[in-house]
């Protein structure tokens, strides 16, 4: 399977699998938050040169790290409705952009992720 992917790719897999195996429930938040951050980062950069390919590939890498997010809120924690709306939201415009590309909407739900991130490192 390796071998059908670039080289980037498959270095890409391999590190992502590494680190998943072992890790702690906060640690697994922490890379689906990275995962996410560095789809919409490649997801930006294609569309700006025009590589439809690897916008798709960075939505669809955005969407499944999306996914894991919201699997794994706990209904019970105080702020799982606030996540939740956060993760919906998020859904919906990474969606919304995969037939019409928005830039900018997807450069400010970067952002916004990227401030729960920092908000929750500084707690942990």
């Amino acid at each position: 399977m390796l071998l059908l992917r670039s080289p980037q790719e498959a270095y890409r897999k391999v590190d992502f699998d590494a680190r998943i195996a072992g890790a702690d429930p906060q640690a697994l938040v922490t890379l689906c938050f990275e995962q996410f951050d560095t789809a919409l980062g490649t997801a930006l950069w294609a569309d700006a040169h025009a590589d439809n390919g690897a916008r798709s590939r960075a939505l669809t890498r955005a969407l499944a790290a999306l996914t894991a997010l919201q699997m794994g809120v706990d209904p019970a924690a105080p702020l799982a409705p606030a996540l939740n709306q956060l993760y919906r939201a998020a859904r919906a415009t990474l969606l919304g952009s995969v037939p019409q590309f928005d830039p900018a909407a997807i450069a400010h739900v970067r952002r916004d992720f990227a401030d729960v991130a920092r908000a929750m490192a500084g707690t942990a």
